[in-house]
């Protein structure tokens, strides 16, 4: 999952992204925005997202799974404008038996310029 969003996301790519989730699947992007329905809803939500975005430069950390699901920090630079942010993340995210997401939320901030990410950021 992590995997496949890092690259996804520097590239642009909304369909890798959908890929990942099932079709019930409820993905909420930021605490207070309605929830995205099914990798239909997740594609529309990454092609949304990525249009503002001129480029991106994304890690996530390692995965801190449990039994059908997995928390996941991410940390990325987006140049939006000219403008360079900093946006800081985590995604709790829970999987079905086929290993496509089924729920997903999402905890963020972003701050302008370029940011390091803490130390021990990771893991």
């Amino acid at each position: 999952w992590a995997e496949t969003w890092e690259r996804a996301w520097a590239a642009h790519d909304a369909d890798a992204v959908a890929s990942l989730y099932a079709e019930d699947a409820a993905f909420v992007s930021q605490p207070f925005r309605e929830p995205h329905a099914g990798a239909t809803g997740v594609r529309a939500y990454a092609e949304w997202a990525f249009e503002s975005e001129d480029s991106v430069e994304c890690r996530f950390g390692e995965p801190r799974a449990s039994d059908d699901g997995a928390t996941v920090e991410y940390w990325a630079w987006i140049n939006e404008d000219g403008v360079e942010q900093t946006l800081a993340g985590v995604a709790l995210v829970r999987f079905d038996g086929a290993g496509k997401v089924v729920e997903q939320r999402d905890y963020w901030a972003v701050e302008r310029g370029r940011h390091a990410p803490p130390p021990g950021w990771g893991r």
